[in-house]
C-alpha cells in the first residue's frame, strides 16, 4: 500500500496494531527520530534498545534486554530497523518476540531490494508489517511517499481504512441501513461511512506514477551500489584499522541505501567534525546516520540514566560517504584519496 511519506507508514502501522496509552514499543535507539516518534504520535511508550556497536543493528539480546527493562510497561511490540539496508537477524527477533508476545513491524526504509533469510524484505515473513521510505534519497523515489506491506487480511484493511481519513465503503459493514441502501436493496453509489477518524496519508497518483517508474530501475540501481560498495572496501582496506566499513551481516543481503565507515577519530587525532569540514572544503559531502535517539533532549528527559554502549560506540565512530548510482569509480578514488590525505595517513 503506498502512502505519503515512510513517517506516515510508521503511524499507520501502530494504528493499525490499535498501540495506544498504556502500551509499548522496543524502538533500537540508532535510527531517524521517526521511528520513535511515530510510537509517540498514539500516546504509546518508547523502550529505547542498545544496538550492535559495529553494525548499528538491534538483535535478539538487545531486544529482550529492552524488553526486560521495563518492567512497569506493557511493550506490545518492537520496531526493528534495518541500518543502512542491511537487514536485522528476524528469525533470532521472530523467537524473542513469540516468547514475549511481541509484535514485530520492519522500519525498513533503508533495505528495499534486499533479502534476510533467503526472504525478500518486506514480504512480512518473520513480521506483522513492512515499511519503506521512497524519499528521494532511498533506492528508488516518489518524491515522498512510503509502502507498507503485510500479509494479514485483516491488518491491510484498517491500514486502507486509516490511510483514508477513516472512511468506510464496505457495504457489508454499514451501519445505516436506510441512509446506505435504496429501496431495492442495492447499495447508494455515493455514501460511505466514518465509523474511526483517520488521516490523509495518501500517496497522489502523481507521485506513485514516479515510483512505479522507478520499480523498473531498481535491479540496475542495486548492482551499481553493489559494484561501488566492493570499489570502496577495496581502496579503503590500506586504512584498516583506523578507518573500517561497517561489517557485513552473514543472513541476508543489503539494500546498500548508505556506505557507513567507522573511523577511530581518537587514533587518528582529527575530529570528526573536522574531517568533515576538510571533506566539504574538497568538494565531498558527508554525513552522520543516526544521533542515537536516546540522546536526544526529548527523549533523554523521559529517561535521563538510560545508558546505551553499543549505540555510542556506533555513533561516535561512524560516517556515511558519498554512495549513489551516478557515482563515476573515479568519484570513489577522489572520496577515498581525500579521506587519506585528511586522516593524515597518506
Amino acid at each position: 500500500m503506498a502512502v505519503s511519506s515512510g513517517t506516515a507508514a510508521l503511524h499507520l502501522a501502530a494504528l493499525a496494531l490499535g498501540l495506544g496509552p498504556g502500551d509499548a514499543v522496543v524502538v533500537p535507539s540508532v535510527t531517524f527520530v521517526a521511528t520513535a516518534n511515530a510510537v509517540r504520535y498514539v500516546n504509546a511508550d518508547v523502550v529505547l534498545a542498545d544496538v550492535d556497536p559495529d553494525t548499528g543493528l538491534m538483535g535478539p539480546d538487545e531486544l529482550q534486554a529492552a524488553f526486560d527493562r521495563a518492567k512497569n510497561a506493557t511493550v506490545r511490540a518492537a520496531f526493528p530497523v534495518h541500518l543502512n539496508g542491511q537487514p536485522c537477524d528476524m528469525a533470532a527477533l521472530a523467537d524473542v518476540a513469540r516468547a514475549n508476545d511481541l509484535e514485530l513491524v520492519e522500519d525498513a526504509c533503508h533495505a528495499l531490494g534486499g533479502n534476510v533469510d533467503g526472504h525478500a524484505i518486506g514480504d512480512t515473513h518473520a513480521s506483522r508489517m513492512a515499511m519503506f521510505s521512497l524519499h528521494p534519497v532511498k533506492a528508488i523515489a516518489m518524491g515522498e511517499g512510503g509502502l507498507l506491506t503485510t500479509n494479514d487480511d485483516e491488518l491491510a484493511t484498517a491500514l486502507h481504512r486509516l490511510r483514508n481519513h477513516g472512511l468506510v465503503q464496505d457495504s457489508d459493514i454499514f451501519s445505516d441501513r436506510d441512509e446506505a441502501f435504496d429501496t431495492a436493496g442495492q447499495p447508494n453509489p455515493w455514501y460511505y461511512e466514518l465509523h474511526t477518524p483517520g488521516f490523509n496519508y495518501r500517496a497522489s497518483d502523481i507521485h506513485c506514477a514516479l515510483g512505479h517508474s522507478q520499480l523498473g530501475k531498481l535491479d540496475r540501481f542495486l548492482d551499481r551500489r553493489r559494484t561501488l560498495a566492493n570499489l570502496y572496501d577495496r581502496l579503503l582496506a590500506p586504512l584498516a584499522p583506523l578507518v573500517r566499513p561497517v561489517p557485513r551481516v552473514s543472513w541476508g543481503q543489503s539494500g546498500w541505501h548508505l556506505y557507513p565507515v567507522l573511523i577511530d577519530f581518537d587514533a587518528a587525532d582529527v575530529s570528526r567534525a573536522s574531517l568533515m569540514h576538510a571533506l566539504t572544503a574538497d568538494g565531498i559531502g558527508s554525513q552522520v546516520h543516526y544521533i542515537p535517539v536516546h540522546r536526544q533532549p526529548y527523549y533523554r528527559a523521559i529517561d535521563p540514566d538510560l545508558t546505551l554502549s553499543g549505540a555510542d560506540a556506533y555513533y561516535t565512530r561512524c560516517l556515511s560517504l558519498p554512495f549513489f548510482p551516478a557515482m563515476a569509480d573515479a568519484d570513489v578514488d577522489r572520496v577515498v584519496a581525500s579521506l587519506t590525505r585528511n586522516l593524515g595517513t597518506s
